[in-house]
């Protein structure tokens, strides 16, 4: 894998071109959600890179087709809505808007994540081991970002903890693109493993800055099976039938996701541990992502398109990191409904809400927080 390190680059790079990537119920569930903050990366960004963004860069994400089932270009890496806008939704509020957008509402929550963001600061030892392609976002400056907000929206840190108290936080999905930029690094994947538990901790220490803070219910989802994403399967091609799993996912690439979420979980179970009074819950982007790829014909999706991109070129996958979608030369298909992969690296708003059902309403939030309001249950 480590020998794949310039494909690496030119997919991290062009996702961001692309898209820019057990505990108590004690004050969490059976509250109503007042308000809803996120940070992570490109999973749940709704404008931040977009806003952020100098002109001229990531124009792609900027222009159709991105957004073309919304109707426009939100600065969202799909082809419409985030599992985040879903749940949003379901529990009665408006869209997040995006932390970095001017003159906006904030009264019912504010999204922090950006598009190519890193769980590690880059100024952090662990990674002084290798450079960075560019500077990344990281969940240290969208802590900063939180706090700065919350204190220049609020008086007093009583008042923000009792704001908080009725609020939802989501740390992450996040961790992906440390992993990235290792590779891109020509890492090999023993070498990346060991990044796992300091990835995880930062991970976990800023889900602890929130609970400080006053949050009492939190969700902190893990990895994606990595193995199944056209980008990889395009890249790691493999020969050998063994190589890849009965949802025809590269195993060697999800076991090592599979990793990572197993560390997270031990770290979520610590820290209920320590906060008692707060539900902190994993959500299971990894099993829910298989789950829907088995189900996918009962979901709606074509069983012949699960694994291909809905906007991109070429290939088995449709799928080439030289002419991601969005670039002259790629084309959109005419049904994104049916397809799971947006572009290659990100899905479609179809599987998001496919996913966002499964996680929130199924049995892939562990432990299931979140009381929806009457009729705000299934949009």
């Amino acid at each position: 894998m480590a020998s794949s390190a310039a494909f690496l680059l030119l997919v991290v790079v062009a996702a961001l071109h692309a898209c820019l990537c057990h505990g108590q119920d004690g004050g969490g569930g059976g509250a109503a959600v007042a308000a809803i903050y996120s940070l992570g990366d490109s999973i749940t960004d709704t404008g931040n890179l977009a806003k952020e963004a100098p002109p001229g860069a990531f124009e792609t994400i900027k222009h159709l087709p991105y957004g073309v089932t919304f109707g426009r270009p939100t600065g969202r890496c799909s082809d419409g809505l985030l599992m985040i806008d879903f749940l949003a939704q379901d529990m009665g509020l408006p869209f997040l808007n995006p932390y970095l957008a001017k003159n906006m509402s904030f009264d019912h929550g504010v999204n922090f994540a950006v598009a190519g963001a890193t769980a590690m600061d880059p100024a952090d030892q662990f990674n002084r081991t290798f450079s960075m392609p560019f500077s990344a976002n990281s969940l240290k400056l969208q802590l900063r970002w939180f706090k700065d907000f919350m204190k220049s929206t609020y008086n007093t840190d009583q008042e923000i903890r009792e704001r908080l108290r009725s609020s939802l936080i989501l740390v992450g999905e996040i961790g992906g693109n440390d992993y990235n930029f290792a590779f891109l690094a020509n890492k090999s994947v023993s070498e990346v493993e060991t990044m796992i538990p300091a990835v995880v901790q930062t991970i976990i220490n800023a889900t602890k800055e929130v609970l400080d803070m006053g949050a009492r219910r939190v969700i902190v989802p893990g990895n994606f099976p990595i193995g199944c994403l056209p980008s990889y399967l395009t890249a790691m091609a493999a020969p050998e039938p063994s190589a890849y799993d009965s949802t025809s996912c590269l195993k060697d690439l999800n076991i090592f996701a599979a990793k990572h979420n197993t560390q997270l979980q031990r770290a979520i179970a610590g820290l209920q541990a320590s906060y008692p009074d707060a539900a902190i819950a994993y959500a299971d982007y990894f099993n829910s992502f298989l789950s829907l790829l088995k189900s996918a014909p009962a979901l709606g999706f074509d069983v012949g398109s699960t694994h291909k991109a809905c906007c991109g070129t070429g290939g088995r996958y449709n799928y080439d990191e030289r002419l991601m979608c969005g670039i002259e030369g790629t084309a959109v298909c005419a049904d994104p409904s049916v397809y799971v992969s947006w572009d290659g690296i990100h899905m479609t708003q179809a599987a998001y809400k496919a996913m966002s059902r499964l996680i929130y309403h199924g049995r892939y939030l562990q432990p299931q927080i979140l009381d929806f309001p009457e009729n705000n249950g299934q949009t």
